[in-house]
């Protein structure tokens, strides 16, 4: 116990770190219970008034539902492989440098995507000569993309936070000029924790290529040619007055890097608005010309970790009540309602990965249920959201009901006037409160 006084008041902290069992204390000749792994606060170290274990609070589960934005009609169109023999190497986009940069350093924060391009002369005297060798790429992530004379040859990307790994791929090479692309990306950047600008992303090296009997050549000192970004930002793909370049049929699926258009209405009412991108790989989406951020729903999490029931106690580790194992790390995002208009809004994709996008959904968000678990002698608030009315109470139960939300039982006594009590504060209102104390329900 701690007690801290000042001006004539007090107020007391009673903690309890045993990760199983409560306790009882005694303290200025009354008895407290506080909770495993929990800490009271009681102000005049007489009522107790928090317990870190006795949460109070409204949990809202939220329902999806489509809207009449579904048969989109989509467009399509290729996003332009860099490649050095296939464009002139001037412009404002392009570097050369006999070095490998550091990707944010290029880029400077205005895209995700920096191209490192080099070529390489092998002959059949070449010590790494061979119909097949091993192109070795150190990076610092989070993404990489090989090119070999246009040709996709991998893609390789960080996982579990280990953000620096190798790729490598057995690629074919041929007498005379070879070319390397290599596209790195970027999921965000650091910006926190002790000299985070000096952390290394992209391309960091050392490349090779590595032939028979383990010969290496390493491309890391080359001259590289450097291009930002992708093809597509540079010439807006994304804007509603992007030109006409965009094909109806033949629609590609689970291809890498293509850009889809479509049009859809501004779903009804004022609900939030979100596009279930399930369906999709890895890129980025655009409303009406405003990027509404990155997407990646074929990042999964792990498939095991994910406890039958959770228990807060004991000390914190980030695995600890982790729910939805081996599921999709994000699948439905926000449209801001400023971003949509009152007619006609424009959805603009980089798929990066590839996914089909006929799959897409634009769907409204509301809260289907609401639920509250409240200990004696505190208060009972619900509320719905967008101040509509509670249209029904399906559970209630004063006493020592089980489960958690969504799946509340009955427990072993209870006051019979529970779900009465409840209904008839609560049903018809857009937000009602309860005492949670023994003479408003009449216990048994």
């Amino acid at each position: 116990a701690t007690t801290f006084a000042y001006d004539g008041q007090r107020i007391c902290f009673f903690g309890n770190a045993n990760e199983r069992n409560d306790i009882t204390i005694t303290f200025e000749g009354h008895k407290y219970t506080v909770p495993a792994w929990s800490v009271s606060i009681l102000l005049d170290c007489n009522n107790e008034v928090y317990n870190t274990a006795r949460v109070n609070s409204q949990t809202s589960i939220m329902v999806k539902r489509p809207s009449e934005a579904a048969n989109m009609e989509w467009s399509w169109r290729k996003e332009r492989i860099e490649h050095m023999e296939s464009q002139p190497l001037r412009g404002r986009s392009f570097y050369s440098a006999k070095q490998l940069l550091d990707q944010k350093v290029v880029t400077n924060d205005t895209s995700d995507y920096l191209w490192y391009m080099t070529s390489v002369d092998i002959d059949g005297n070449d010590p790494v000569w061979a119909r097949v060798v091993t192109l070795q790429v150190h990076t610092g992530g989070h993404v990489v993309h090989a090119f070999v004379n246009g040709k996709h040859v991998g893609s390789q990307w960080a996982k579990n936070t280990e953000f620096k790994f190798v790729f490598e791929r057995n690629v074919k090479m041929h007498n005379g000029t070879n070319i390397v692309s290599l596209l790195s990306v970027t999921v965000g950047l650091p910006n926190s924790g002790a000299n985070y600008e000096t952390i290394e992303h992209g391309v960091i090296g050392p490349v090779k290529l590595i032939g028979m009997s383990n010969q290496e050549r390493d491309l890391s000192t080359n001259t590289w040619l450097y291009r930002v970004g992708l093809d597509g930002e540079e010439n807006s793909f994304y804007e509603d007055n992007a030109d006409d370049n965009w094909h109806l049929e033949n629609l590609p699926s689970h291809e890498m890097f293509v850009w889809y258009k479509t049009n859809f209405e501004s779903p009804k009412g004022e609900d939030p608005v979100v596009l279930d991108l399930l369906s999709l790989g890895k890129g980025t989406a655009w409303v009406n010309g405003k990027n509404i951020g990155r997407y990646w729903p074929s990042y999964l999490s792990d498939e095991d970790g994910c406890p039958s029931s959770c228990d807060y106690r004991g000390a914190y580790n980030p695995n600890k009540c982790s729910t939805n194992c081996g599921r999709s790390s994000q699948r439905w995002y926000h449209v801001p309602r400023s971003f949509l208009r009152d007619e006609g809004n424009s959805l603009v994709l980089f798929e990066e990965f590839g996914g089909n996008p006929e799959f897409l959904d634009v769907q409204t968000i509301t809260a289907g249920k609401v639920c509250a678990h409240v200990h004696e002698g505190n208060t009972l608030e619900l509320s719905c959201q967008g101040g509509k009315p509670l249209s029904d109470i399906s559970f209630a139960s004063f006493g020592d009901p089980k489960g958690s939300c969504g799946s509340f039982e009955k427990g072993s006594c209870e006051s019979p006037n529970s779900l009465s009590v409840v209904q008839k504060a609560c049903i018809g209102k857009d937000s009602c409160s309860v005492t949670v104390v023994e003479q408003n329900f009449e216990a048994s």
